[in-house]
């Protein structure tokens, strides 16, 4: 009887255990997106982040003047607003990653 709850008690250790590294390593993998993207790795769902800034509006991004900036793919509806993020990616880059 008593090694029967010894026997319960160490499953239910084992599987609480389980349980934290799942969560710990799944929260340690999130925690390293320095930018959120979409899953194909487009930052700010593909919109043009110098535009927000320029023209005071959401411009669609083409992948043609894209820019890769932390680990994220950056789009840009002109070259020159690309170029202009990539002498200063953090004037342009949304607050948090974009969070």
């Amino acid at each position: 009887m008593i090694s029967q709850k010894y026997s319960l008690i160490r499953q239910i250790s084992s599987i609480l255990l389980a349980v934290a590294v799942i969560v710990s390593w799944t929260t340690t993998g999130m925690a390293l997106d320095q930018v959120n993207t979409t899953f194909f790795g487009v930052a700010i769902k593909g919109y043009d982040t110098v535009a927000y800034h320029t023209e005071g509006r959401a411009v669609k991004g083409a992948s043609k003047y894209a820019h890769r900036w932390n680990d994220a793919k950056w789009y840009f509806s002109s070259a020159a607003n690309r170029d202009q993020f990539a002498t200063d990616p953090e004037r342009y880059a949304p607050q948090y990653g974009g969070y």
